[in-house]
């Protein structure tokens, strides 16, 4: 049952069972101003109802699946947090044992709908917290969730509501003796809730066996597959892990292989010809400093400070139609006071792609002083190549700034990218709003981020490689992530 966090993984899976607080995952918000061809995995998660009877072990199969399945993002949902808020009177009779936990009525399934329906659609949602020790609720705290790869929901009804079981992809019923659930309800209740013997056996025979009969082991109807007791177990809770992972396995190369189709058009129009994507002008600077940039003998320090350089003419860049404000007041170095345009430059965020977008640290931070900053990490699986979203820290109001830049010195496949703009666009940030910075990128990768948001993202580049000259020897190195390692002397 919930008060317990499944860490059995390294791959920040969740259980969010009652009182527990502690952790926050990702993702929120609608689209933005233009719909994108891109559809992340996490608009998609793969959900998985785990039902059963009060002390059938459900937890330990649920955590048993997600600590096989290794799958990163997963969340362990106990429908024991979504319990009603209690009235004072229906609490004193709670601390009593005279108060019916178990019947559908007791849980607000109408919330737990609208959170997972959330989730379900790639949308934020929290997840209320509930206390057995004190029988309520805990004020003021929930869970922020932001998507997943995989949901699991956990609890007697997660198979009794229709809506619920609309929303799930695999339904699992853990069918186990109600003897052998007293037991285990016994030692749970007596030794991990402090409550009384009598009063357990009582809340048992009053409230818990008649509901069970009644309502949570006719649910088992509505399952794909019924998973028998803990003792017996072992072959039919791994065949149901082997089908999740053949079902993720195939979701993962499907998401692959719409990231490779976005760089594919019947009609390859110039890069030149698009109004979105600037490419610095071959000036003599430019071009010196690309070549200072790409000599691998260049000392670390020179590296970093013509890098910064290079930032900082990309920055001017970006910023140079930001919106202008024409009613601030000046008082010129005459003492006349005069209107003039201005800029509000504490409306300018910077997201940096974790750790090749820290390049433009110190020239975003010269540019504008004081800026807003934030940070995504986005990491390959080493497994499958898939792009995953590890953690984000987003400035408050993100949605508010008039400009936000993503930075990222290097975009090769342009999978980071376009997976990071995403995660904008679900906070709410508008898709004209967001300008990507980058160095040095192939032109593949720049084509799938423009076809992903069709057409509608804003890119600013040092220098894009085209894709015929990435074949030819010469122009090999703009396969490898080699700036973030030179600038931050990681070789």
């Amino acid at each position: 049952m919930g008060g317990l966090e499944s860490n059995s993984n390294s791959n920040l899976s969740l259980f969010i069972g009652p009182e527990d607080g502690s952790q926050e995952l990702r993702r929120t918000g609608d689209p933005a101003d233009h719909g994108p061809r891109y559809i992340p995995p996490w608009t998609t998660p793969y959900v998985i109802g785990v039902g059963g009877s009060s002390g059938s072990g459900k937890t330990s199969v649920a955590a048993k699946i997600i600590s096989s399945i290794n799958t990163p993002w997963t969340v362990l949902i106990s429908l024991d947090n979504f319990y009603k808020p209690l009235t004072q009177e229906q609490r004193e009779q709670a601390f009593q044992n005279n108060f019916d936990f178990d019947e559908p009525d007791s849980i607000d399934l109408d919330l737990a709908y609208e959170c997972i329906r959330s989730l379900k659609e790639g949308k934020k949602t929290s997840i209320p917290l509930y206390s057995f020790v004190h029988h309520n609720r805990v004020p003021g705290k929930s869970v922020t969730i932001y998507g997943s790869s995989v949901i699991v929901v956990e609890g007697i009804y997660a198979l009794h509501d229709k809506r619920l079981l609309d929303l799930m992809d695999l339904k699992v019923f853990v069918d186990v003796d109600l003897d052998v659930c007293l037991a285990r309800r016994l030692s749970r209740d007596i030794i991990s809730r402090g409550r009384e013997l009598d009063g357990c056996i009582q809340q048992w025979e009053k409230f818990v066996k008649p509901n069970a009969e009644k309502y949570v082991n006719p649910s088992m109807k509505n399952a794909d597959v019924i998973i028998p007791s803990m003792g017996n177990n072992a072959v039919a809770t791994q065949t149901v892990i082997n089908h999740i992972k053949s079902r993720l396995q195939v979701k993962s190369r499907k998401h692959l292989q719409e990231l490779r189709n976005l760089g594919h058009t019947k009609e390859l129009k110039p890069l030149s010809e698009m109004g979105n994507v600037h490419q610095l002008e071959h000036t003599s600077q430019v071009v010196a400093l690309k070549t200072i940039l790409l000599d691998k003998y260049t000392p670390r320090d020179d590296f970093v400070f013509y890098f910064d350089r290079i930032a900082s003419i990309l920055i001017s860049r970006a910023l140079d139609d930001m919106p202008l404000h024409p009613q601030k007041q000046i008082t010129t170095p005459t003492g006349i006071k005069v209107t003039a345009p201005s800029v509000h430059f504490d409306k300018v965020a910077s997201i940096n792609i974790v750790r090749s977008g820290d390049c433009f640290m110190r020239s975003l931070k010269k540019a504008v002083p004081g800026m807003a900053m934030g940070k995504l990490l986005i990491q390959s699986d080493s497994n499958t190549g898939e792009p995953q979203l590890h953690c984000e820290f987003l400035p408050p109001g993100l949605e508010n700034y008039e400009q936000v830049l993503l930075a990222d010195a290097q975009i090769i496949s342009g999978a980071a990218v376009i997976m990071a703009i995403q995660v904008l666009l679900d906070h709410g940030v508008p898709l004209s709003k967001i300008k990507v910075l980058v160095y040095l990128a192939t032109e593949i990768g720049i084509r799938r981020i423009v076809n992903a948001f069709s057409g509608s993202v804003t890119i600013h580049a040092g220098e894009i490689v085209a894709t015929e000259a990435l074949g030819t020897h010469h122009c090999k190195w703009a396969r490898k992530r080699f700036v973030d390692s030179q600038y931050f002397g990681c070789d």
